[in-house]
């Protein structure tokens, strides 16, 4: 599969400019079409404060925020002609969650944002990305908070467990592992037995990985002391990684809410952008 379609969503944090250069560059890349989503979700606002609020305030509000609209929509479609790519913008009403889980479907690509609950004058959704990523059926490349990322998927890392999950990330990380020019696949705390990692850790994932065209490097790691998320970035900034793909949630959600999990730790601390699937 080549990607060919992709969608980045825009929002007025200071986030948002770093994620569409990174969503351009992969737009530029594999030369696809990169559609830009603006969900505008309507404040929920009580009744009886309503009743209570002038409609002159109100109408102020609803200009304002179509004048942040229309600005971010030239912004897009500046970004998108300087680079001489195809694009399209969509501006729609309600939730970016429900917006992206929508649109992001019909994309093979959806490129949101890391949560930043000190973003500013722009309240971070609870619900994004972790929700995105269990409901879609597609691959999310989320970008970190901080930090620019012009260059995606010269030299990526596969966060290879073995599961099921781990599998279609690899699957569907496939059109990004071609175009590589380094990929290293790292096994951390490697177990054996029928559902595990067989004799050498990544040398199955390896020998498929090559027969695609890939020439991917196993690792693996033992180190009970350390949590896996956090020796997965380690490993990545030795090895000047721009791109993790890895299985998400492998586990039920709350339990790792409650129980932390390399999914979770990676949502938190990532120092690249990452791409999972569910």
């Amino acid at each position: 599969m080549a990607l060919k379609d992709l969608l980045v969503h825009i929002d007025d944090s200071a986030q948002s400019a770093a994620r569409l250069e990174s969503a351009i560059e992969l737009a530029t890349a594999h030369e696809a079409h990169l559609t830009g989503l603006y969900a505008m979700a309507e404040p929920h606002i009580p009744g009886y404060i309503r009743a209570a609020i002038p409609e002159e305030v109100m109408v102020r509000q609803k200009v304002a925020a179509d004048d942040t609209a229309s600005a971010a929509e030239a912004r897009f479609n500046d970004a998108v002609a300087r680079a001489g790519v195809s694009g399209e913008w969509r501006r729609v009403h309600g939730s970016p969650l429900q917006a992206l889980s929508l649109h992001a479907r019909y994309a093979d690509v959806a490129v949101v944002g890391q949560r930043d609950p000190d973003g500013g004058d722009v309240p971070a959704d609870p619900e994004l990305p972790d929700r995105l990523v269990l409901s879609l059926g597609r691959p999310v490349l989320v970008v970190p908070k901080i930090g620019s990322y012009p260059v995606v998927g010269e030299r990526v890392m596969v966060a290879w467990d073995a599961s099921r999950l781990a599998t279609r990330a690899v699957a569907d990380a496939m059109p990004f592992l071609v175009r590589a020019k380094r990929v290293s696949v790292m096994a951390v705390n490697p177990e054996g037995g029928p559902d595990g990692h067989g004799e050498i850790p990544g040398a199955d994932i390896g020998l498929h990985l090559a027969r695609h065209g890939v020439k991917a490097e196993a690792e693996h790691i033992v180190a009970d002391d350390m949590d896996v998320g956090a020796m997965l970035l380690s490993r990545a900034a030795d090895e000047g990684i721009d791109l993790m793909i890895m299985g998400a949630y492998g586990h039920a959600r709350w339990r790792e809410i409650v129980l932390g999990g390399v999914t979770r730790h990676m949502l938190r601390h990532m120092t690249m952008p990452v791409l999972m699937s569910h």
